[in-house]
């Protein structure tokens, strides 16, 4: 049962071969067995999960249906949940539980869908690797010795290791589609404001937006259309009718241009990955696509850029983090200074604190012009780079990554090596565009990333075209030893 998809699940519950009850306690059953391996989930809601699958069963039995109705599924520990941990990663919320549901955790639910758990991540979402998590660092289930990615490599290791079908994950710089190439699956980080961000605890507001992981693009279109919709608690959410994403899955690629930015093949991609990319353009020319190369001039911008405004942004949101009125408070404060600088210090690891000093200089008198403003004029350019691309083309293809995933430790004294593992993705974020990744093929036994990016709210044509991708190759199938 716990090789099936999304879709596979779907249809099995439909026809009544099994109950969401069974399919639900075997693989909590899995995952009590296979992730101290993994460490990737945080909290476990076996109690709720049960609760909800006999519900769902229930909701079936009356004639209900629907594509999540009773299928398990996690949430990156990001998105708040009533009544339970929401930790976000950090010893900041280790004792916080949220006071109501996130926007996504309600749709889902409303949908039946059932929740195992909460996964591990990234220290507020701020990483590459998944291992500023207070709770420990996630293993790649291809290689143990390996990162998973981040700051979702809690999500995509659970889902990669077979121990639910699909999971929530979030992306600000790349954290879905780049530990989904590194642990053989689809990622899909939506238009800005296409997913509500209610209840998702913030790094970056103008860059974060919350997605699906999973095996499929099929499956990952059916997560998408239970999360997506206007919410009208969140600001930033856009008032666009959501379609049905499964629907397009099957139309033709014949006639769709292809653009590929040829300053994606610079010295800094690994040869191996380049020729995987190569051999993927190769597969959708057989399938009618056509190919043509263009620029994106102002890609060379947009790692500083982003760790500009990334940060700045941060030390904005997490100066709520006090000490005062939740989180975690330090021991015995002399003073409310001493009650702050403690709490804050003690709550937040080096990267949390690396990124809030650097934002926080970044904001400051005196350097705001000549660093964050800077930085947003950039951003503006590479939004304009895209939109003259998405003039030429339909689709922008390249690597979703520099290099296959790298050993557990192996950057954590150089974190700009770390910071430069997101240069294909992060410019997704700064001009608020839809990208996929989807698996393409092996590096040393380790999977790799095709990266696909569409105009604003083409998630659509981005699920398209990774869906006929795989129908017609079988990395996305493959499983890793053990799991």
């Amino acid at each position: 049962m716990h090789q099936m998809t999304l879709a596979e699940i779907a249809r099995g519950l439909a026809d009544k071969k099994f109950s969401s009850e069974e399919l639900t306690k075997v693989l909590l059953a899995r995952i009590a067995q296979l992730d101290p391996q993994l460490n990737s989930f945080i909290s476990l809601t076996e109690d709720l999960a049960l609760q909800q699958a006999k519900a769902a069963d229930a909701r079936r039995a009356n004639g209900e249906s629907g594509a999540l109705l009773g299928a398990p599924i996690a949430h990156k520990d990001l998105f708040c949940t009533q009544g339970i941990r929401t930790s976000c990663g950090s010893k900041m919320l280790d004792n916080f539980k949220a006071p109501y549901d996130a926007t996504v955790v309600a749709k889902l639910a409303a949908a039946g869908a059932v929740t195992l758990g909460k996964t591990n991540m990234d220290e507020f979402a701020m990483g590459s690797a998944n291992e500023s998590s207070y709770y420990g660092a996630v293993k790649n289930p291809w290689n143990l010795e390996h990162v998973p990615g981040g700051s979702s490599g809690g999500s995509a290791a659970a889902v990669a290791a077979r121990l639910l079908p699909a999971a929530t994950a979030t992306d600000t710089g790349g954290s879905i589609r780049q530990p989904a190439a590194f642990t053989n699956l689809t990622g899909l980080k939506p238009t800005y404001g296409r997913v509500s961000r209610w209840g998702m605890i913030a790094y970056a507001s103008s860059l974060d937006q919350g997605g699906p992981l999973a095996r499929t693009a099929e499956d990952c279109a059916i997560l998408l259309q239970g999360m997506a919709g206007f919410d009208a608690n969140d600001s930033t959410s856009i008032d666009e009718p959501v379609p049905d994403y499964s629907a397009s899955l099957n139309t033709s690629l014949q006639g769709l241009r292809i653009g590929v930015p040829k300053e994606y093949f610079s010295a800094g991609l690994d040869p191996r990955i380049a020729e995987l990319i190569h051999t993927s353009i190769k597969e959708l020319e057989k399938l009618g696509a056509v190919i043509k190369e263009i620029s994106l001039p102002n890609m060379q911008h947009a790692i500083p850029a982003y760790y500009v405004i990334a940060p700045a942004e941060a030390s904005s949101n997490l100066s709520r983090f006090d000490g005062v009125r939740f989180g975690y408070r330090c021991e015995d404060p002399k003073n409310l200074e001493d009650l702050y600088k403690r709490s804050r210090g003690e709550g937040f690891g080096a990267e949390v604190q690396r990124r809030i000093m650097v934002g926080a200089y970044a904001l400051s008198a005196g350097y705001y012009d000549a660093y964050y403003l800077k930085a947003q004029k950039i951003r503006r350019l590479v939004k304009n780079d895209f939109m003259a691309a998405f003039n030429e083309v339909d689709i922008i293809l390249g690597p979703t990554t520099p290099n296959p995933a790298w050993k557990l430790g192996a950057k954590n004294s150089d974190p700009v090596a770390a910071y430069l593992e997101d240069v294909y993705t992060i410019t997704a974020n700064l001009a608020g565009l839809p990208g996929l990744s989807m698996p393409a093929g092996f590096v040393d036994g380790l999977p790799v990333g095709v990266q696909l990016l569409a105009p604003y709210f083409q998630e659509g044509r981005l699920l398209n075209v990774a869906h006929q991708y795989q129908l017609n190759t079988d990395w996305h199938t493959r499983t890793p030893t053990g799991f």
